[in-house]
Parts: structure tokens; C-alpha cells; sequence
């Protein structure tokens, strides 16, 4: 039987790229990028309530480790950390499973997945602690978006913060540029 892909051409594009330029740098890690899951687990996972768009996008990369300071994740991993989604007291956070599912951390802060829009949420920088956070900010308007703009381009050094006297050892920043994706 043969699946098609859920993911935009984009994605499937980018990630192949990606995948293409891991496969030939013996330097890194190969546990930068996770593998693909099967219509049956995305149908046991779905009927545990994961949300489709993280599931789709699970069939086409299931889960990356963009740089020791964010992470991706994989459904496995996500359905271990859905404990970020529950409500914390004295947070002015709306927190809560039914609203939110935690697709990844950046600098060890989940970020999340909007049940309702669809949206990636995270906290302002300005917090030290996330669950002190008076708001969400919205990073960007879907999951597949936000790993394109924003985790696989240059945009990506950025975002995570990488210190410009690291940015030479950032495997994901060598794996984009290896796949055309960042200068």
C-alpha cells in the first residue's frame, strides 16, 4: 500500500533535503532528525486525542533536534511531555490539556501547539520562568510553518538564540546549510 505524504510539497522538499545532507555528513549526529510515523499509529494516537496537524507532520518528520537548545518533538516524546499542559498554581496561564498539546522546548521552555487554532504558542523571552508568563506569544500560525520559517532557515539562529561565537558548532545550523536551506 502506498501513502501520500500529509505534509505540503514544501515540507516533504525541505525534509528530504535535510535527510539528503544528513545522510552524507558522517559529522553529525544522526539523531537530528527523526524517521516517519505509520497511518496506524497516527490512527491509535489520534483516538488518544493527539491533534491532526501534529500528526501529519509526524508522518513526514517525526521530530528534530534543532541544536542543543531546541527541540522538536517526535510523537513519542510529545505524548511523554503533555505534562507542561497542565495547570500550574499561581500561573497566569491558561494552561490546560483540552487547549494545548507541548510540541518541543527552546532553552528547556515548552512550546505549544494551539488545539483550538492550530497556532505554535510560546512564552515572551522576557520571562525567566514560563510558567510566570502573563501571555502566550504566538510564534507562528500552524506547525509546518513554523518549523519552515522558522527552524529551517537561517532564521533559526535567531530564534533559538545561538551565541555567535557557537554558531560554528551548531550541528542543525551545518545540516541547513549543507541542504541549501540557510547562508
Amino acid at each position: 500500500m502506498t501513502s501520500v505524504s500529509p505534509g505540503s510539497p514544501r515540507l516533504t522538499a525541505t525534509v528530504d533535503a535535510l535527510r539528503t545532507a544528513l545522510a552524507e555528513s558522517t559529522d553529525l549526529l544522526r539523531s537530528t532528525l527523526g524517521g516517519t510515523i505509520d497511518e496506524e499509529t497516527a490512527a491509535a494516537a489520534a483516538a488518544d486525542g493527539v491533534p491532526r496537524e501534529f500528526l501529519d507532520f509526524c508522518r513526514v518528520l517525526d521530530g528534530a533536534s534543532c541544536g542543543p537548545s531546541l527541540q522538536l518533538f517526535g510523537l513519542e516524546e510529545a505524548e511523554e511531555h503533555q505534562f507542561y499542559c497542565g495547570p500550574v498554581a499561581d500561573s497566569p496561564l491558561g494552561l490546560s490539556p483540552a487547549k494545548l498539546f507541548c510540541i518541543g522546548l527552546i532553552n528547556d521552555t515548552p512550546i505549544f501547539l494551539d488545539r483550538s487554532g492550530g497556532g505554535v504558542l510560546g512564552i515572551p523571552d522576557e520571562h525567566r520562568e514560563w510558567v510566570d508568563a502573563e501571555r502566550f506569544e504566538p510564534l507562528a500560525p500552524g506547525l509546518e510553518v513554523f518549523f519552515l520559517e522558522r527552524l529551517a532557515t537561517s532564521e533559526y539562529t535567531r530564534f533559538a538564540s545561538v551565541d555567535d561565537a557557537l554558531v560554528e558548532y551548531d550541528d542543525w545550523l551545518k545540516l541547513l546549510r549543507r541542504a541549501g536551506l540557510a547562508g
